[in-house]
């Protein structure tokens, strides 16, 4: 089971910072059991939410707990988000509310209503063991860590969509202009309109410094441009996969990935490009909710 670190004798300075693909070794989850899956109040707003059927708790939670043991294993230190009568099913999805930078969190102000006390959970539950808040994202901004990506340790790419807005990214530009860090917008596709999530992540993972895995149909061409002339190879999922997150995938760090072992093809496809890849389950984890296994991750500290 996960480790809860409830306190250290010294400041933790998180240094994911600037990386999605360097080693993993610290990394914060939120358990079915901690977001409510398991209360029938909670449960019950499953369409509300977006989810595709009511959710199956206890399959959820063995699938989160084999994501615990490949973290582990790959080298991470997991660390469980204390449950709160506040958070609701969307919390697994412990991604989206904050960005650890080599400064400090964001806590950002997801644009789905029901996730905007998450942020505020993440940056308090941090604290706990040393990391301090930077700045936090304020109305009439949102902003989603799916939707954002280090290009490298100096550039972030942000999406513009219906969860990240104009708003958000222009507070994300001047918090992060301090620190000499500039911000690049990445325009998201409609898609099925605002009532689904697409993040910048649905459609683009980082695997090394110069490696992609892409939606290619779904990425804007300015977007495709700007990766390419910053000298991106891509590799595309398997297209009869995309409905079951193909795309979403975690970088573990020397040339590791985390993937859903249901993406069978597309994860042949990394493999023979020369990727490690480890699975897990993701029936009524992932797919359900339509968050993969980057959505369920918070890295908090990568070499």
């Amino acid at each position: 089971m996960p480790e809860t670190i409830e306190r250290v004798s010294e400041f933790v300075r998180p240094s994911n910072g600037h990386s999605m693909v360097d080693p993993l070794r610290r990394v914060l989850v939120c358990s079915p059991r901690a977001a409510g899956w398991n209360r029938p109040e909670y449960a019950a707003r499953w369409r509300d939410l977006g989810f595709s059927h009511a959710p199956v708790f206890e399959t959820a939670q063995a699938q989160h707990d084999a994501l615990c043991h490949r973290l582990a294993d790959a080298g991470a230190k997991v660390i469980e988000l204390a449950p709160s009568h506040e958070l609701s099913l969307d919390a697994v999805y412990a991604h989206d509310a904050s960005l650890p930078t080599d400064f400090g969190l964001i806590a950002l102000r997801p644009g789905k209503a029901n996730r905007v006390f998450e942020a505020r959970h993440q940056a308090s539950f941090c604290l706990r063991f040393g990391i301090l808040t930077l700045a936090k994202i304020v109305a009439p901004g949102t902003a989603e860590a799916g939707d954002i990506l280090w290009l490298d340790s100096k550039t972030l790419l942000i999406g513009h969509g219906y969860r990240t807005n104009a708003a958000g990214i222009q507070q994300m530009r001047e918090i992060l202009a301090r620190n000499q860090i500039k911000v690049l917008i990445a325009p998201l596709p409609y898609g099925a309109g605002p009532s689904q999530c697409l993040h910048l992540m649905s459609l683009i993972s980082l695997l090394d410094e110069k490696t992609a895995l892409v939606d290619l149909p779904w990425l804007a061409v300015e977007t495709v441009e700007l990766l390419k002339s910053r000298g991106f190879r891509f590799i595309e999922i398997d297209y009869a996969e995309r409905d079951t997150l193909a795309c979403n995938v975690l970088g573990l760090g020397n040339n590791r990935l985390l993937a859903l072992e249901e993406n069978a093809k597309t994860n042949a496809r990394l493999h023979g490009a020369g990727f490690e890849v480890l699975t897990f389950p993701g029936s009524e984890l992932c797919i359900n909710g339509s968050g993969g296994p980057t959505c369920l991750t918070r890295p908090l500290l990568r070499d």
